[in-house]
């Protein structure tokens, strides 16, 4: 991961600016630079992944205009060899050079021209404007806000515009912002109609396109790693990069120290594939003493999020300290595109499409964005195959009624895209779902339960909680980390849509904890 700033205004307070921005500096140790943009100001902390050298530092300039970007640009090879024959020249191998020669060729329809998860700012020398910008599943961070005078500020992190901006909000993903507005260039999550593939050439072409988007997340200048849950998801990622890759791979899981689910199952997925795997352990202690620490690094109070971060916060920090692995992909985003637990309640394919949607357009408030911060704050950077938007657009055209859980298993598609083809052991690959934040070891939350039931008397609690309108905490759990968030974020809790739950309104769903435990399927998933 990189951090980015984008002051599009005559800047006040430098110092201030500076301060702000250094608190992401994990996001990118290895070099920071800014560069002043017309009356305003570009800034980047690098981590180093593609074009390892010095002349790959951002700000990039050309003729006066200058670009910030954190993301990976897929297939940019061939996009810079068009720029070359247009009589652009080329500095470094970093996949983000070709952006502001894309911006003076093709203007912001360049957007919707790559392959990409990025967010970027752009300072246009020829007309003065600011312009950015953000993949359309919002895979990579970037906030917005004003300061007092009214200048646009933009930043990777709500972290540094905290003290800037008064309020704060996510840039919305697949959309661009030009003069004061945005505008949408990408709907990834609306279902484009016509698709009339069948059961056997949908699973062929999930096969195909999932192991396409694995591949080109091998490349890379700097090492890779991979976590590994021991779930369907982040299993499919480890066996496919086993079979392209020519040495093993290295894995990593974590759980509980007494009661982890995944554990053996993930050993079995590294056995199978031969990877160098690497177990972590949480005790009790981890769990609370690092819960403050993963809701500021977060910016959420979600329950579902912070739950569970606490594993992949720590499982990474321990890829940071002992390994030199800078990144990791990762199975986030099946869930949305296939379905979770309480979608086995979906009263109609309509209604799972509908659904579908809803999560993938919000994902940059929850999974995405746990993915994000837990790696990046590690000085890691987090690819996720399953948001490839070639695979995205496919699935999400597929007919809805082939998504519901017809066959007595969930995600139905995906695992029989793989069936019989030895990528991952039966048991696995037919494995019942448990969600992470569970499956890393059922005490986890219930120990998160307790310590937030001893924080508050009920009479504490009730006076508490009354004091938020919007997403007001409805168990202790909620308002610990509701408490904890306004501490760091003050009256931002609007940045995030409300709480993950599943739908309400479906029968069978009407709970009060996100955790499919609570759910009347949840069957032998905690085994």
């Amino acid at each position: 991961m990189c951090s980015i700033l984008g002051y599009c205004g005559e800047v006040a307070d430098e110092k201030l600016l500076e301060e702000s921005f250094a608190k992401t500096k994990s996001r990118g140790p290895d070099d920071t630079k800014t560069v002043k943009t017309g009356k305003g100001l570009l800034g980047f902390h690098r981590l180093s992944i593609m074009g390892l050298t010095p002349s790959g530092m951002q700000p990039f300039g050309l003729d006066g205009s200058y670009a910030v970007c954190n993301g990976e640009l897929y297939g940019f090879a061939e996009q810079r060899s068009e720029l070359e024959k247009k009589g652009y020249t080329f500095a470094s191998g970093s996949d983000c050079e070709i952006l502001l020669p894309m911006y003076f060729e093709y203007g912001t329809g360049m957007f919707g021209m790559l392959d990409a998860e990025f967010a970027c700012v752009i300072y246009d020398g020829r007309t003065g404007e600011y312009i950015a910008a953000r993949d359309p599943i919002g895979i990579r961070p970037l906030y917005y806000g004003r300061d007092a005078r009214g200048t646009a500020v933009f930043a990777s992190e709500p972290k540094n515009l905290t003290g800037i901006c008064e309020r704060i909000m996510p840039f919305p993903p697949g959309h661009y912002y030009r003069g004061g507005r945005f505008f949408r260039y990408s709907d990834i999550a609306a279902r484009i109609p016509g698709n009339t593939d069948g059961l056997e050439t949908v699973c062929e072409k999930i096969r195909e396109k999932l192991t396409a988007g694995v591949k080109k997340r091998l490349v890379s200048d700097a090492k890779v790693g991979f976590l590994l849950s021991g779930g369907l998801d982040s299993s499919l990622v480890c066996a496919i990069a086993a079979r392209e890759s020519s040495r093993p791979i290295r894995t990593f899981a974590i759980g509980m120290s007494s009661d982890a689910i995944d554990l053996k199952y993930a050993r079995q997925v590294a056995e199978h594939i031969g990877s160098r795997h690497t177990e972590v352990f949480m005790t009790p202690d981890d769990v609370t003493g690092s819960l403050e620490t993963v809701i500021e690094l977060l910016g959420t109070y979600d329950i579902t999020t912070v739950r569970a971060s606490i594993g992949m916060y720590l499982v990474c920090r321990a890829i940071h300290e002992s390994t030199d692995i800078r990144v990791l992909l990762t199975g986030e985003i099946s869930d949305e595109l296939f379905g979770y637990k309480y979608t086995d309640f979906a009263p109609s394919a309509e209604e799972f499409r509908k659904e579908a949607e809803k999560r993938i357009r919000e994902l940059h408030m929850y999974d995405v964005l746990r993915a994000d911060r837990c790696i990046s704050v590690n000085s890691l950077e987090a690819r996720v195959p399953f948001g490839d938007l070639d695979f995205v657009k496919y699935v999400m055209s597929v007919d809805p009624e082939l998504k519901l859980n017809r066959y007595g298993k969930g995600k139905y598609l995906l695992r029989h895209a793989f069936e019989g083809t030895g990528y991952l052991p039966d048991a696995i690959l037919w494995r019942e779902k448990a969600a992470f934040s569970d499956a890393v070891g059922h005490s986890m939350v219930d120990i998160l339960k307790e310590y937030a039931e001893k924080t508050y008397t009920e009479a504490e609690f009730a006076e508490k909680r009354g004091k938020y309108g919007y997403s007001a905490p409805f168990t202790k759990e909620s308002l610990l980390y509701r408490e904890i968030f306004e501490k760091y974020y003050p009256g931002q809790a609007e940045m995030i849509a409300g709480f993950w739950m599943p739908n309400r309104s479906w029968k069978g769903c009407d709970v009060d904890d996100p955790s499919a435990r609570v759910l009347p399927n949840y069957g032998d998933s905690g085994l």
